[in-house]
């Protein structure tokens, strides 16, 4: 009865809706390919220069493999269909318009994110590789290094929540809150309580959200509710019955910044299940940082550079950046805070990945709730654990996607038979993105180890070297390795045939997916 439900919603909700609407659009391509099969001979002739163009078109893009191979086998299946299919995503100009738009608010902030060469020289001094690769995030990803900054890092939504409330409360100028997740419920009521507060203190109080929330979280003129209230709110991309390649492209960061002094970041979202209030897939796994010190400087920018992406007035920068030195106690070695943007040819969320995982000396140890791997991924991790790293992944025993727990399970056993160690966390879901290596360095952010993270959505992370806060990364990774069950090419093997098929099938998808 339940799901009967869950079901019926689900037809006659907000999302049946959008579904409809898209299976239209689809219909209509559909029509397009069924009209021109009455011209066979002539269509034959036009759609395989057409497709050609198109294949030679998408071999030549600056694209990852996997993804280009996506596309170029419903093309060559279905050459009418897919091509028109292909071209008619292809051509939105509104990701074109939000790329320019971007671009030029990179410009206009990129006086906020200079690196500091006296940081950087002191880096280098510590350590070349990671002074280089400070350098290509600087250059190429456009988020400097800093020192002068602390980390607290927490191991769980209940504990992260009662920190973020405390400093919540502690606000005097301004509150930034962006989030790919926003619920009504016991977070979120609790948080917008002290907002309300503080909006009557004379704080200034943004908050944004991704569009997806309207289709099952929040009705779709939430907005306008919370600005009643003296609040600044905005969806970011909301999810119109259209196909559009835009709409690909969600806002999956949570970020809270405070005051220009505070921010936080991690996996954990505004709803019930990532404090554990509500049980939906067994306990809630997820991880969270808070930073304090000249490092939020690139979290307050990369909130304002979301912000503005839909704004045609100039912001006033200045007016959020803090220009007094700052006295940060238990600051300690270096953090830098970064973004990834899907509308750029740097995938620097998959590089950072990636440096740590070839310039592990003695281990690497990574808890992500998704592994769906391109190429290179693949190659870091099986090289590293052939060259003797501790290469341990953690991933979750009770999956929240039934698709991208099969797409994880096809790559189980070419990464065991490298020696890479996969565990699964038993009682629950993990959600936390988290890389640890070598006692020094660290990754804490919103980074999943799919394609929708490091190709698709704006993404952010901080990244952590000898700071005390690495150590607690790895504390918390061997303490949930207690909760694991360690998964063997014996259970690869034994695992249901008809589910490795759907795996396998699945993987042919998985870039677009």
């Amino acid at each position: 009865m339940r799901y009967l439900k869950k079901l019926l919603r689900i037809v006659f909700g907000r999302t049946g809706w959008v579904v409809i609407f898209l299976l239209i659009q689809i219909g209509f391509l559909m029509g397009c390919f069924l009209f021109l099969t009455e011209y066979i001979p002539y269509v034959y002739v036009v759609s395989t220069v057409v497709t050609v163009i198109v294949i030679i078109y998408i071999l030549n893009k600056k694209e990852e493999t996997s993804y280009k191979l996506a596309w170029i086998v419903p093309i060559l299946a279905f050459p009418i269909f897919g091509t028109l299919f292909y071209i008619y995503m292809e051509l939105q100009v509104e990701v074109r318009l939000i790329a320019r738009r971007l671009r030029q608010l990179l410009d206009e902030t990129d006086v906020y994110l200079k690196q500091d060469p006296d940081v950087m020289e002191s880096l280098k001094k510590e350590s070349g590789r990671i002074g280089s690769l400070a350098h290509y995030m600087d250059q190429y990803g456009g988020y400097p290094i800093y020192q002068n900054t602390s980390a607290k890092y927490f191991p769980c939504g209940e504990v992260m929540i009662e920190e973020l409330k405390n400093q919540l409360r502690q606000a005097e100028r301004f509150i930034f809150m962006e989030y790919f997740i926003i619920e009504r419920g016991v977070m979120w009521d609790g948080i917008l309580e002290i907002l309300e507060q503080k909006v009557k203190e004379g704080v200034e109080v943004r908050v944004m959200y991704d569009g997806m929330c309207w289709l099952s979280k929040l009705p779709y003129h939430y907005p306008e509710e919370l600005q009643k209230k003296g609040i600044q709110c905005k969806m970011f991309s909301p999810v119109r019955p259209m196909l559009s390649t835009y709409q690909n492209n969600r806002d999956h960061r949570k970020i809270t910044v405070i005051d220009g002094k505070t921010a936080f970041t991690g996996g954990i979202n505004l709803a019930d299940e990532y404090i554990n209030a509500v049980n939906r897939f067994g306990y809630w796994k997820d991880t969270a940082l808070m930073v304090k010190g000249d490092a939020v400087k690139s979290f307050t920018i990369m909130f304002l550079q979301m912000w503005n992406i839909t704004e045609r007035t100039r912001e006033d920068y200045e007016k959020y950046i803090v220009k007094e030195p700052q006295t940060v106690e238990g600051a300690a070695g270096y953090i830098m805070p970064y973004g990834d943007s899907p509308l750029d040819d740097e995938n620097v969320g998959e590089n950072v990945y990636l440096d740590i995982l070839y310039q592990a000396k003695r281990y690497v140890h990574i808890t992500t709730p998704y592994l769906i791997l391109d190429n290179d991924m693949i190659t870091a991790l099986t090289y590293a654990a052939k060259r003797g790293i501790e290469t341990v992944i953690i991933m979750p025993h009770i999956p929240d996607k039934k698709y991208a727990y099969l797409l994880a399970r096809s790559y189980y056993e070419q990464l065991l038979e490298a020696g890479v160690q996969i565990y699964e966390f038993t009682p629950g879901f993990v959600h936390a993105k988290s890389y640890v290596s070598d006692d020094e360095k660290a990754v804490v952010g919103t980074i999943n180890m799919d394609y929708r993270s490091l190709y698709l959505h704006f993404e952010c992370a901080a990244y952590m070297y000898r700071n005390p806060a690495v150590m607690d990364v790895e504390e918390d990774f061997q303490e949930t390795l207690k909760k694991c069950q360690k998964i063997t090419l014996e259970d690869c093997r034994s695992f249901p045939f008809c589910k490795k098929l759907a795996g396998g099938a699945l993987k042919l998808f998985a870039p677009l997916m």
